[in-house]
């Protein structure tokens, strides 16, 4: 599963112009398909890493809603990649993000 997110996120963002709401909100997306840059951002505890941690924290909530979710939460935890409510991301946002990662993980940017 995570090489399937890693290579529809990889397409996803091929098939988008640079100012677009999808884009911005899928940004968090880089620190799972670069494991250093997740390491340097977890760090600093940066604002990436935070929305990040909340995304996850989200997924791993709605995991009986969004069931194709379980085995990539498994792969990120292995790779140290795990959820905390950091309250900085709104609810809205989650959602759009977890169907995103749910539409990569169904193949829907699978070329």
């Amino acid at each position: 599963m995570y090489r399937i997110f890693c290579e529809s996120y990889k397409n996803f963002l091929e098939t988008f112009d640079k100012d677009n709401y999808r884009l911005r909100i899928t940004k968090p997306f880089e620190l799972i398909v670069d494991i250093d840059k997740f390491k340097k951002e977890k760090k600093n505890e940066s604002e990436i890493y935070k929305k990040l941690c909340n995304l996850i924290f989200y997924m791993q909530k709605n995991i009986k809603k969004f069931p194709r979710l379980k085995a990539l939460l498994w792969t990120l935890e292995s790779r140290d990649i795990k959820g905390k409510n950091y309250d900085v991301s709104n609810k809205d946002e989650l959602e759009e993000q977890t169907k995103l990662v749910n539409s990569f993980l169904k193949l829907a940017y699978w070329y």
